[in-house]
């Protein structure tokens, strides 16, 4: 464990020591609050669903930027093999890289609290219990993708190759649901169940349901496993 928080926090404050955080946080924060003024003022839509809306659209971008380089910078600067001689698991690399992205996520998203406030302000009735299941999907999801980034990252030694591959992987799970239209009927529910948006839907309506974070949890348990055996080759090539 005392590996694991090593590792997080080294990563987490190589997020603060460049550009990379504070970009990221500023156009995540600009982006949402663009799109959320928007269906307030132009549509008088007062409510969450947009927000709920437009951040799983924005993590398509953001998040292959993010977890881009978790592992394949390793590579690039000399240091996998400085790692590889170190007392320290594959597994407790991964997970220490893994939590620092879900670290800065979460934080772009605490950014968006503010405009649950501005509802407040303005006398607007709020669903409490939706707000939260909403932001409780959208922090699922921005996990979900950060795992399918670190396996991006970890199957190339290139940055932009694993942006490219990261949004690529996203991206289908994204539009599972949105295609069904073209997919026999006999496959169209087990496609709709691996679709996020199905998923996070449910989640924003204000009901957890299990189904929903066993999906979650599953995924991400995979992609991160598929990581450490990933990594494990790595260093026997």
């Amino acid at each position: 464990m005392n590996n694991v928080m090593t590792i997080y926090k080294k990563e987490l404050a190589s997020y603060f020591k460049s550009p990379m955080a504070y970009v990221f946080l500023l156009f995540f924060a600009l982006f949402n609050g663009y799109f959320f003024m928007n269906t307030f003022f132009l549509f008088a839509q007062s409510d969450m669903r947009a927000l709920f809306g437009i951040v799983p659209l924005i993590y398509l971008f953001f998040v292959p930027v993010v977890t881009m380089g978790l592992i394949a910078r390793e590579k690039s600067l000399g240091t996998s093999e400085v790692m590889a001689t170190l007392p320290i698991k594959d597994i407790e690399l991964v997970v220490g890289k893994y939590l620092s992205a879900v670290t800065l996520i979460l934080a772009g998203l605490a950014f968006t609290v503010v405009h649950f406030f501005t509802l407040l302000v303005v006398g607007t009735t709020v669903d409490y219990g939706a707000v939260f299941c909403g932001y409780l999907g959208l922090a699922l999801v921005g996990s979900f993708y950060a795992a399918i980034g670190i396996f991006s990252s970890s199957l190339t030694d290139n940055q932009v190759v694993a942006f490219i591959i990261g949004a690529v992987f996203v991206l289908v799970f994204f539009l599972m649901d949105k295609m069904l239209i073209f997919i026999p009927i006999s496959l169209s529910g087990i496609i709709q169940f691996l679709s996020v948006d199905y998923h996070l839907s449910n989640l924003s309506r204000g009901v957890i349901d299990s189904r929903n974070l066993i999906y979650f949890g599953s995924l991400i348990w995979l992609f991160l496993t598929m990581t450490i055996r990933v990594v494990e080759m790595r260093k026997w090539r």
